[in-house]
């Protein structure tokens, strides 16, 4: 059937133009949800691995803790010695209070959680956008953003695996996503007051969990609440406003609450934070964010994120038809990367103290606005593929659009076979690692039993782990943490495995 060229009129107020008379031809009927198997594949594989998980560094001193003291000790230890973050705390005492076990099925219970929050994520945003894409859209974008987030860092180990960092870098920007959700979706006056309930406790929850993120989060609402003249709808503007505001209030309450700690004061006199605002510090700290910028960006996996915000952008449609990326889409894009350069080097700023140098090799600090980044692509993907089909007119439009949805998705599969490759060189070395552990753990545990007192340990590195015995076995910690968890006085180095 041929249909007569349709005139094509932006509407000024929605950002909108008329779509076909059938949104539905045959190249919007992609099966998003098939080519969402492909990420979702490698998060199913990098969880199979995790079985293999054993503890290691912080967790030597984490699991005898909650062992021998429960939830009231691991409180203790973190609010009264270690940093202040209570809520780090918690979650630290729900998996460890497993044990062993508890390091095996942390990771694919993380990455549940983080799909799941990203999923509802998604849905909500496109939901309060009033944007009509395909079935199974939102769970592409949130599969992908999680494998990207999850497995493209230049150390998935410790960003999926490593239960201790996990905790602290990796779930925090994600629970700030989740906090929206409700915000998004609140449509009646309960609706409201319950999503504002949500962003109060989690800002706080926030704030006591991690610095980083929690600068992130500030930074991300306070540039929403600048421009939310602009992009926020005039019916929920004073409500999304509130959110804002309390937003930023709860995490800064949170963060006082951890920065007046006892534990946190201990930590500062400890890693002499009073050197955070000098010349020296702040100069080492953009040196070391423009290393991990550069890094980021050449970092060529994360162009999935791109892939699938073209995806997105060829398939989606407005209200009144197609959308069309305006001022306010450029304004958003243009915030987005202002907060994320902030923030990043906000977050670089304050941990160089503790980390000097190694705030560009500590990889796992980046996770707090790495999620960001991610997102920004898939943002800016969605912006492009918009401009694809705005280029395109009449019957052209369906033999133009199938080769960009296609090129999408070639680039989706070559990312994701990408990360599955890098997942499998690593899943030998962490089975390799088990292996070599459980054998010194029962010779350790037999000799322990036995009655000894000083057991020697072979140190097992793995994906830059800290083990005892490093730096020709003058830096020990954590051995006195490995002693307390076999019950002995203390431990020696070994050469050789048991």
């Amino acid at each position: 059937m041929v249909h007569a060229p349709e005139e094509v009129v932006r509407d000024r107020g929605t950002g909108v133009v008329p779509e076909e008379r059938k949104p539905g031809g045959r190249w919007t009927r992609v099966p998003p949800g098939l080519l969402a198997l492909l990420p979702l594949a490698v998060f199913a594989f990098a969880a199979w691995t995790a079985r293999w998980v054993r503890p290691g560094g912080d967790d030597w001193c984490f699991l005898p803790v909650v062992r021998d003291g429960g939830l009231p000790a691991m409180v203790g230890k973190f609010y009264l010695h270690d940093n202040g973050r209570i809520v780090n705390a918690v979650l630290v005492w729900a998996y460890a209070r497993f044990g062993e076990a508890g390091q095996r099925w942390f990771a694919p219970a993380c990455g549940v959680v983080v799909l799941a929050l990203l999923w509802a994520f998604v849905a909500a945003v496109v939901r309060a956008a009033r944007l009509r894409v395909p079935r199974g859209v939102p769970l592409l974008v949130a599969a992908m953003v999680t494998a990207l987030f999850l497995f493209g860092s230049p150390n998935t180990y410790k960003t999926f695996y490593w239960p201790a960092a996990a905790v602290s870098h990796t779930l925090p920007p994600v629970f700030a996503c989740a906090a929206a959700v409700p915000v998004l979706r609140a449509a009646t006056r309960r609706g409201k007051v319950l999503a504002l309930l949500a962003v109060v406790v989690t800002g706080v929850a926030l704030g006591l969990l991690s610095e980083e993120t929690s600068v992130v989060v500030a930074t991300a609402l306070a540039c929403a609440l600048l421009l939310s003249g602009r992009l926020f709808p005039a019916a929920r503007r004073r409500f999304l406003r509130v959110c804002c505001g309390a937003g930023i209030a709860s995490t800064a309450i949170g963060v006082l609450v951890l920065y007046t700690s006892p534990g946190s004061v201990r930590r500062r006199e400890r890693k002499h934070a009073s050197t955070i605002l000098t010349a020296d510090s702040l100069l080492g700290a953009l040196r070391g964010f423009g290393e991990i910028m550069a890094s980021v960006l050449t970092t060529w996996p994360y162009v999935g994120a791109l892939a699938v915000g073209l995806v997105v952008g060829v398939l989606v449609s407005g209200p009144a038809g197609r959308v069309v990326p305006g001022r306010n889409q450029v304004l958003v894009a243009t915030a987005w990367v202002c907060t994320l350069l902030v923030s990043g080097y906000v977050c670089t700023v304050i941990t160089y103290p503790v980390f000097g140098k190694a705030v560009v090799s500590s990889t796992r600090l980046w996770n707090d606005y790495l999620l960001l980044y991610v997102l920004l692509l898939v943002y800016v993907g969605a912006l492009a593929g918009c401009v694809v089909r705005g280029g395109v007119r009449g019957r052209g439009r369906v033999r133009s659009a199938t080769p960009v949805l296609a090129a999408g998705g070639v680039v989706c599969a070559v990312v994701c076979l990408s990360l599955t490759a890098s997942l499998g060189g690593l899943a030998s070395d962490i089975t390799a690692h088990a292996h070599d552990w459980d054998r010194q753990d029962r010779a350790m545990r037999a000799r322990a039993a036995a009655g000894g007192e000083v057991l020697p340990y072979k140190r097992l590195p793995l994906a830059r782990m800290t083990e005892p015995f490093r730096h020709g076995g003058r830096a020990k910690w954590p051995a006195s943490c490995i002693a307390h968890y076999y019950d002995v006085r203390h431990i020696t180095q070994s050469h050789k495995l048991p």
